[in-house]
């Protein structure tokens, strides 16, 4: 037992005085030095090394071949549309009308809002607030933006509606995202909301604005001021379009 106990205190000497040896915190070794811990004792051969240019090497999520092979990708695209827009041959018309398609077609930001909200719950840049059962039933019906009597119908001029009501605040038709806030050549003061189907509501002839680009608004949310004459009275500007076309709003929303 004794002269168990003697190996012991001798190999706690040991380790004090190799630790007196080991170099202090901030200096650096001259070259790369094995420390031996217990394994080692034990029969493991288990050794670690100190190397001061392992504080050299890249980041472990970094990788210089997959970083260098998608500039080269970009780089390959950049060129191949650059000649397609300064080659006037017959076969490259077909790709050129693409791209210039794909780039002045808009962003679906509200398809793309709905997708995220149904994979990982309410974006906090869009969504104010959580909605509740009754409310997503409801959604299958669509708010009156401000009801009236029709004045101007689509099939005198084969895109909106004009509607005179007393309301003094015109509403969103259904939830989506505002991608259109100002004025506007034919319509004046307006606002076009884009919804998750890829339908557009458009409100023109506004006196004022209550949305700023890019918002999120709820069905039947406030969407800008009617204009109103002496008689109480006042006219707002109403579309619905879906991709390139308008259909009649009469057809979806009963405005009387």
């Amino acid at each position: 037992m004794n002269r168990r106990a003697e190996e012991i205190k001798k190999r706690i000497a040991k380790r004090k005085r190799e630790r007196m040896n080991w170099p202090k915190e901030g200096t650096v070794r001259k070259e790369s030095q094995p420390i031996i811990f217990d394994e080692e004792t034990y029969g493991s051969n288990t050794t670690a090394y100190y190397d001061h240019n392992q504080s050299k090497s890249f980041h472990p999520l970094f990788r210089s071949d997959i970083f260098m092979m998608k500039l080269l990708i970009a780089s390959c695209l950049v060129l191949i549309t650059a000649i397609v827009f300064k080659n006037e041959q017959p076969p490259f018309q077909e790709a050129r009308s693409f791209v210039k398609n794909t780039l002045e077609k808009e962003f679906e930001f509200a398809a793309v809002s709905k997708w995220y909200k149904e994979q990982f719950g309410d974006p906090v840049a869009f969504i104010s607030k959580a909605k509740t059962e009754s409310k997503l039933k409801e959604e299958k019906q669509f708010a009156v933006p401000a009801s009236g009597k029709v004045l101007e119908s689509f099939q005198d001029n084969g895109q909106g509606v004009t509607i005179e009501t007393a309301k003094k605040t015109v509403e969103a038709m259904n939830e989506g995202i505002v991608i259109e806030a100002g004025k506007m050549d034919e319509t004046g003061l307006t606002v076009i909301v884009q919804h998750a189907d890829g339908t557009e509501s458009w409100y023109g002839n506004l006196e004022s604005i209550d949305v700023a680009l890019y918002d999120f608004v709820e069905m039947g949310a406030p969407i800008g001021k009617v204009k109103h004459d002496e008689h109480e009275q006042g006219t707002y500007y109403f579309a619905i379009k879906k991709g390139d076309q308008f259909i009649d709003p009469n057809q979806v929303i009963s405005f009387e």
